[in-house]
C-alpha cells in the first residue's frame, strides 16, 4: 500500500504555501509521525527553509559529480536519457522527518512531461511516458518506504504547468492556502476546474494502459480544504474590505473546487476551512531558524 501524499497547492504565489508545509512537517514530527517532505517547486524554497546554505551549495554545485539521487532532479534525470529513476538520498532533519530536496534544474523537465502527457494516450510504448509522468510519485514513495513514513507532504510551485500536473496526479489530497483578496477568488475559479480536468484526463490515461508494468498513482486529488492566511493590518486595506473577500471564499471554494454549485449562502463556520492563520510574513525567517537542526544524508 502506498503512503498518502498531501500536496499544498495554489496557482497564486505569496500565500504562505511553503511556510505551511515547512511548519506542518515539524508539527507532525513533534506528534510522533514519520514524515517525508518533498520539494517539487523548481524555486526550491522549501529546501532553503530546511537546509543550511552550505548544504544547499553542496547539493546544487554543478562542478561536483552527482552522487546519486541527492535532489529530486537527480533522481529523475536519467529518465531524460535512457535510464531509470534513482532512489532518493534524503536529508535527515530529525529521526522522523526527512526531506527530498528540490533543484532549480527541475524547470528543464517541463517539456518532457508535456510530451509524455500526449504520448500516454498512444497505443504502444507506454512504459516510458508513464514512467516520466509518475516519476515524482515514484520518488516520494521510495523515500517513504525507506523511512517507514506515515505521510508525505509535497510543496509545488504557483502555476498550472506540466510539472505541477505530474505532482498533482500523484497526490491523494490537496490543501489550498488562500489570501482574502480578489486574486485568490479568481485563482479558485481556475484551480477547481483544472483539478477536475486533470483527474479525468489521468483516469483516461490509466485506462489506456491496460496492463501497467509498475504501480501507478490513482490521481485522486481529493480536496482536503483551504487555509485562510489572515491579512496584515494596513491603512490602505481596512478590515471591512478584508471581510468582503473572506465572506465570498466559502461558496467560491464549494462551487469551483468541490464542484457542488448551490445558491445557498454559507453562514457561520465553513467545514472546508481547515484553519485561519495570521500572516506573520516578517517572522518566518526567524521561525525557520528556530526550528532548523543540522542535517545529514539519510
Amino acid at each position: 500500500m502506498s503512503t498518502p501524499v498531501l500536496t499544498f497547492f495554489n496557482n497564486k504565489g505569496g500565500v504562505g504555501k511553503t511556510s505551511l508545509v515547512f511548519h506542518l512537517a515539524w508539527m507532525f514530527n513533534e506528534l510522533g509521525k514519520r514524515v517525508v517532505a518533498i520539494d517539487l517547486d523548481p524555486q526550491a524554497n522549501l529546501t532553503s527553509a530546511f537546509l543550511a546554505e552550505d548544504i544547499q551549495e553542496q547539493l546544487w554545485d554543478p562542478s561536483e559529480p552527482p552522487l546519486g539521487g541527492t535532489t529530486i532532479f537527480r533522481c529523475i534525470e536519467p529518465l531524460t536519457r535512457v535510464g531509470d529513476i534513482k532512489p532518493p538520498i534524503t536529508q535527515r532533519i530529525t529521526d522522523k522527518l526527512f526531506l527530498v530536496p528540490g533543484d532549480l534544474a527541475l524547470a528543464g523537465f517541463e517539456d518532457q512531461l508535456s510530451s509524455a502527457w500526449s504520448e500516454a494516450m498512444g497505443s504502444s510504448n507506454l512504459y516510458r511516458p508513464f514512467r516520466l509522468l509518475t516519476a515524482f510519485w515514484q520518488v516520494a514513495q521510495m523515500a517513504a518506504d525507506a523511512h517507514q513514513a506515515d505521510l508525505i507532504l509535497a510543496d509545488v510551485g504557483p502555476n498550472l504547468g506540466a510539472i505541477n500536473r505530474s505532482a498533482l496526479i500523484g497526490s491523494d489530497h490537496v490543501a489550498i492556502p488562500l489570501a482574502a483578496d480578489l486574486f485568490s477568488l479568481q485563482g479558485l475559479r481556475n484551480l477547481g476546474p483544472t483539478l477536475t480536468r486533470w483527474r479525468t484526463d489521468w483516469d483516461k490515461r490509466i485506462k489506456n494502459w491496460e496492463q501497467p508494468e509498475f504501480d501507478l498513482p490513482a490521481g485522486a486529488m481529493t480536496p482536503a480544504g483551504y487555509i485562510l492566511m489572515q491579512h496584515m493590518e494596513r491603512l490602505s486595506r481596512p478590515a471591512k474590505a478584508y471581510k468582503k473577500w473572506v465572506d465570498r471564499i466559502p461558496i467560491t471554494y464549494r462551487d469551483n473546487v468541490m464542484n457542488r454549485p448551490s445558491t445557498t449562502q454559507i453562514d457561520g463556520h465553513d467545514a472546508n476551512r481547515l484553519a485561519s492563520i495570521r500572516h506573520f510574513r516578517s517572522l518566518i525567517p526567524e521561525l525557520g531558524c528556530g526550528f532548523r537542526i543540522p542535517t545529514v544524508a539519510g
